[in-house]
């Protein structure tokens, strides 16, 4: 009877009852603290974290990826829509890749976050840019911005559907491609970035 608990105990929590979060590494050491990698079987937190003080650094990754494709339009409000189409492309993502979706959506945010941007000054009346280093939890947020706009980008007016287009926007950031939308915005922001120094 005790050994029957504790083998029910230790049941493993996978994401949507496929992936596990076993073994998913965070390579860069500024946002290891701001992708939220505990173990979740819905990725659905109802916003707890709205009221406290970087409360969203603690809201699952995979979530945040939801709640950012539930943009102004289309899938404005509407979660469980945003939720089949995230689980549809981990489905694509592994199938393409062989590797477990969490993994390459994490190397995914990691090479489309921008070390750098510009910001405005004023002056004596005179408005000029200056580049400024990205504190890291915008720099997750505008990961995963880029990632779905490009997305929704291919597929509109496309027959792609956005579950295709989000898994192929993922893959293609993952592996540092400049096809990839979220790459080359990111790619420009450091550039315009580095012109203003």
């Amino acid at each position: 009877m005790v050994e029957e608990e504790l083998s029910i105990g230790t049941v493993e929590i996978k994401l949507f009852g496929k992936w596990s979060f076993e073994g998913v590494v965070v390579r860069d050491p500024s946002l290891k603290k701001y992708i939220s990698l505990r173990p979740v079987y819905l990725p659905h937190t109802g916003g707890r974290h709205e009221h406290k003080r970087f409360g969203k650094s603690e809201v699952p990754v995979v979530e945040r990826l939801m709640n950012k494709l539930m943009r102004h339009g289309r899938n404005a409000g509407k979660k469980h829509l945003a939720y089949n189409i995230v689980k549809t492309a981990f489905e694509i993502i592994n199938a393409k890749t062989g590797e477990n979706p969490l993994q390459v959506l994490v190397r995914a945010i990691e090479n489309s976050a921008p070390r750098e941007e510009t910001t405005r000054i004023m002056y004596g009346g005179i408005i000029y840019h200056v580049a400024v280093d990205v504190a890291p939890l915008r720099r997750v947020d505008l990961a995963l911005r880029f990632l779905t706009e490009g997305a929704r980008n291919a597929a509109f007016n496309s027959l792609k559907s956005i579950a295709e287009a989000l898994a192929e926007e993922v893959i293609l950031a993952a592996s540092n491609d400049s096809r990839s939308y979220a790459i080359s915005k990111k790619e420009e922001i450091e550039r315009i970035a580095l012109s203003s120094r």
